[in-house]
């Protein structure tokens, strides 16, 4: 019985779908816990919805949910956390700049946390994009002050029913440690490879990775005034 599902968002990737899918059979060849692939496909205008399929129709293990329309990465992460049933979920950028055998390293730890994340170390990007991804995790936690050093790594292990509580809007893929921590649930963060990006283009400029998180942090505070938690430990 499958334990894990990788969701793996597609938003125009058609030049990196091959590697992926090669990257992907690998792991599921040494991966700690049986696993499934879900991917996401945000609307892609490509070829990338016809190149899932293909890949979908070669493994068995692989499936996709394709969106008529861009609705960006929160709503394509939250579509994976309604159609996983596995105990345990994690995503991974199909720009493959973290590696998916990474995740045993995180999944060592998940059976004592409810997110393991990656850090990652010796960041490949350029240097306008790593100072201004710097630069919004620093906003980001004067904000939540969740102490996470590298909130929006691309690498992450979550046990699925507490992600399928994290009330979702857009932008939330920049708060999901504390989103988790609203929970009362318990994050670790992991050091993980990281790699340069060797086709397609980035989908996040200054505009949306620095200019952005700003606004969500706001989001972010008046939801975790507003956040309902509770806990039922009988029913009648």
């Amino acid at each position: 019985m499958s334990e894990f599902t990788i969701i793996v968002p597609v938003y125009n990737e058609e030049l990196n779908l091959e590697r992926v899918e090669e990257e992907l059979v690998s792991y599921l060849k040494i991966a700690k816990k049986e696993t499934l692939i879900l991917f996401v496909n945000d609307g892609s205008t490509d070829t990338s919805q016809q190149l899932i399929e293909g890949i979908c129709l070669r493994n068995k293990k692989f499936n996709y949910i394709n969106f008529k329309e861009n609705k960006g990465l929160s709503a394509a992460l939250k579509a994976g956390f309604d159609a996983v049933k596995t105990p345990l979920l994690g995503y991974i950028d199909s720009d493959l700049q973290t590696s998916p055998n990474d995740f045993n390293i995180l999944l060592d730890e998940i059976d004592n946390y409810d997110l393991v994340t990656g850090i990652r170390i010796q960041r490949k990007d350029s240097f306008i994009k790593h100072r201004s991804s710097k630069a919004s995790n620093s906003i980001r936690n004067t904000f939540t002050g969740d102490g996470m050093k590298d909130t929006c790594c691309p690498l992450k292990v979550i046990k699925t029913e507490c992600a399928k509580k994290i009330p979702m809007f857009n932008g939330l893929h920049r708060f999901l440690p504390a989103m988790i921590l609203l929970q009362k649930g318990t994050v670790l963060q992991l050091p993980i490879q990281h790699f340069p990006r060797i086709a397609g283009e980035s989908k996040f400029g200054i505009r949306n990775r620095l200019l952005g998180p700003i606004t969500d942090c706001f989001a972010y505070l008046w939801m975790k005034k507003k956040y309902i938690n509770y806990e039922v430990i009988k029913k009648g």
